[in-house]
């Protein structure tokens, strides 16, 4: 076990992990933040992407131990005073979602998007999203909710 100290929405933690454990477990498991779904452990739906350092990952190929000394925001921690976060109001308002697993990791993955670009073409949210799955919605209300929320 290795004992590793790190910030997850602005809240610092220290935590013994085991030095094989995913960030994703150790988010959902031993700090209780589901929001972060575990999709498919191989790193291709992009359901798990949480922020490490203000840039998106996807946290079931990070380790416990490397977010050591680090900051991570996960979805719990966008909203703020009771107030959705204008990416999840995007998403909201523009029925950017219909099961929601891959909800969360498609919202970090926008926030991450517009703190890099806040004003992307069509082409260049389908080609920042391409790292997310979804098996519901067809993208088309996922993109109108990325540029609704660029707009605001």
């Amino acid at each position: 076990m290795r004992r590793i100290a790190f910030t997850v929405n602005g809240t610092r933690h220290e935590l013994e992990v085991e030095p094989r454990e995913l960030l994703v477990y150790v988010l959902r498991e031993r700090l209780g933040l589901t929001g972060t779904t575990v999709g498919c452990d191989t790193s291709s739906c992009g359901a798990c992407t949480v922020l490490l350092d203000g840039e998106s990952v996807k946290s079931c190929t990070v380790l416990g131990v490397q977010a050591e000394n680090r900051e991570l925001t996960t979805i719990e921690g966008l909203a703020q005073n009771g107030s959705l976060h204008p990416v999840q109001e995007a998403f909201h308002e523009a029925h950017g979602l219909q099961c929601g697993y891959c909800t969360p990791g498609m919202v970090m993955a926008t926030v991450s998007l517009l703190a890099e670009n806040p004003r992307p073409s069509e082409a260049e949210i389908r080609l920042a999203l391409e790292g997310n799955l979804c098996r519901c919605t067809g993208y088309q209300n996922i993109v109108k909710a990325v540029q609704a929320a660029a707009a605001s």
